[in-house]
């Protein structure tokens, strides 16, 4: 009250009263806009599910310093492949369980508005005579473990490969980045700690053991430092000379001694004659757009374009990508899709694959016309097989250059860690591909993927593999996705659900990457589900025949998704450390 009369001394009384009284009101009125404006322009995302937004050049990778590497490397005036050799060679140090040296896997690169598969797949040994491969058949463990499990590596032939065809940047200063990387180390994820101890087969080896065992025998510890001397040896030796680097010299003479001295099967001579090839891609068209994938010996492409010709029957785009009917029809389409690559899919230069019967719209109509909406296809009318198990820790990364070339990379080492061999004094951890081919051809009581003549071995010949890279291209003819997955016979449904979510639900990446993951193999009468999908729904599944399976993770996918020129990269959250890095 002191201050009312004191204030009344300089202004009149009356004027006072209306400044008072007028005050909450005037304040009120004066923030109803900026109230108003809040609510309007107040941040709220679409989506939990960020992506990743940009104009340039972009990384996604299932380790995010990989990814930040194959940045830098896009910074230091490199082009997509030049960031794929390195992050390729990256992951070797970042993910050892699954990113390789001493593995292969294949490549779609995006250059001169051309689409160019690299196969880089490994080779079996030509020294395997019909005495080793008798022992190889009778005994499973010695296709999956030691120096007995291991394909002739391609990973750095095909890299190189593609980099000799269209990279920018010098390979010795590529190579700078991650023989730094090796030298300097990575701090031991709890991810990484865990693998290591899920993977008893580096125990058994004395070279892996010193790399990931502490003298006690535990896995290295969470958030220790665990650097790579050795490897950025053979990185040295890549940068100096390139191809001759690894097969050729002293790696190879590494290989030659340590596979020789512990009944391996790799010689001088398989490291020798190993060659990358560049082969015309696969491709199919849906609603008007095309889609690319990896010939033979990969098997997924197969399962993924034929299912999408059985799709393209179906209005797909109407329906809830969670409802019954939608899976019904996926699983079905994915099913026929298997059985086609179980047993029509080989080497191509050992076995004449039926690439155009097996993509034809004509056998996408068959297929549809065999799908009841009112019960899931019994496995008998499909025949019977007893399936080859395939490893799920590959791994994928997708790039694309501010120049729009792309690439789009899956490779593997088979099981996690592979065969658990670390060839002495390289770091090259070696893999178990040698599991992959069919050891039943010959069995008549069988038909079946282990019996499938197009996949059976042979000495030089590439066993298939479910690793699917993949590339969408829009009805304008204008890249529009980038993706791919490790997860060996989930490869394919995993890519499928991001291509319908993203064409057919008109979804964001970042959604069409999260959608409850669905899956059926053939012959498997059972459908697995990731966590998301209603009981209402698995009811209605179950009455239509199904088998329900709850699975905790399918895959793991690595996209870029562009649109009007703006890149959106998102690295799937099933595995933990993925990451997109992007240019500014």
């Amino acid at each position: 009250m002191k201050l009312l009369k004191k204030s009344s001394k300089y202004f009149p009384r009356s004027i006072f009263q209306f400044n008072q009284r007028t005050l909450t009101l005037f304040i009120l009125i004066a923030s109803l806009p900026i109230l108003l404006v809040g609510q309007v322009n107040y941040i709220d995302y679409p989506s939990p599910y960020h992506d990743v937004v940009g104009k340039g050049g972009m990384v996604v990778s299932q380790n995010k310093e990989s990814s930040e590497l194959g940045l830098a490397i896009l910074n230091a005036g490199g082009n997509a492949i030049d960031a794929a050799v390195g992050v390729g060679f990256s992951l070797a140090i970042t993910l050892p369980r699954a990113g390789n040296l001493g593995g292969g896997g294949f490549m779609l690169a995006y250059f001169d508005n051309e689409v160019t598969a690299v196969d880089y797949r490994g080779t079996a040994s030509l020294s395997i005579d019909s005495k080793s491969y008798q022992k190889l058949k009778a005994d499973a463990e010695l296709r999956k473990y030691g120096y007995s499990a291991s394909t002739t590596p391609g990973t750095v032939h095909g890299l190189l490969s593609a980099h000799k065809q269209w990279g920018n940047l010098a390979l010795d200063k590529i190579m700078q980045f991650v023989i730094q990387q090796a030298l300097d180390g990575i701090h031991v994820s709890y991810d990484l700690h865990q693998a290591i101890k899920s993977a008893p087969q580096l125990k058994q080896d004395p070279e892996s053991r010193k790399i990931y065992f502490l003298d006690n025998g535990e896995s290295l510890p969470e958030g220790s430092v665990m650097k790579r001397p050795d490897l950025a040896t053979t990185f040295k030796l890549i940068a100096e000379k390139g191809i001759e680097g690894f097969y050729n010299g002293k790696t190879a003479e590494a290989f030659a001694k340590s596979m020789s001295k512990n009944a391996g099967y790799i010689t001088r001579e398989d490291l020798k004659g190993y060659q990358a090839r560049l082969v015309e891609p696969l491709n199919t068209t849906y609603k008007g757009n095309t889609i690319y994938g990896h010939p033979a010996p990969s098997g997924g492409s197969y399962v993924i374009l034929g299912a999408l010709n059985t799709l393209e029957n179906f209005d797909l785009n109407k329906m809830d990508p969670i409802s019954a009917n939608y899976i019904h029809l996926f699983s079905e389409a994915l099913m026929r899709g298997h059985l086609d690559r179980s047993r029509y899919v080989g080497d191509p230069e050992f076995y004449e694959v039926p690439n155009a019967e097996l993509l034809s719209k004509d056998r996408g109509a068959k297929h549809a016309d065999s799908i009841s909406m009112n019960s899931a296809t019994d496995v008998d009318l499909l025949e019977p097989d007893w399936l080859n198990l395939e490893g799920e820790n590959t791994t994928h990364f997708s790039i694309i250059d501010k120049d729009g070339n792309a690439v789009s990379n899956t490779y593997t080492l088979g099981y996690s860690f592979g065969s658990g061999v670390t060839i002495p004094g390289t770091g090259i951890l070696m893999n178990n591909q040698m599991n992959n081919f069919a050891y039943q051809v010959g069995n008549n009581a069988l038909i079946s993927r282990s019996v499938s003549p197009g996949n059976s071995f042979e000495p030089g010949k590439r066993p298939m593999s479910t690793m699917t890279p993949t590339m969408v291209f829009n009805k304008a003819n204008e890249l529009m996705l980038i993706t791919g997955s490790p997860g060996g016979s989930l490869i394919p449904a995993a890519v499928l659900r991001i291509i319908l979510g993203v064409l057919d639900n008109n979804l964001a990446i970042g959604d069409a990457t999260m959608l409850p993951r669905i899956h059926r193999d053939w012959p498997n009468d059972t459908l697995k589900l990731e966590g998301g999908i209603s009981e209402d729904t698995k009811t209605i599944l179950k009455g239509l025949g199904y088998k329900i399976d709850a699975n905790k993770t399918m895959g793991s996918t690595q996209s870029i998704f562009i649109k009007d020129g703006i890149n959106y990269g998102y690295a799937d959250l099933r595995r933990p450390n993925a990451g997109v890095a992007k240019q500014h």
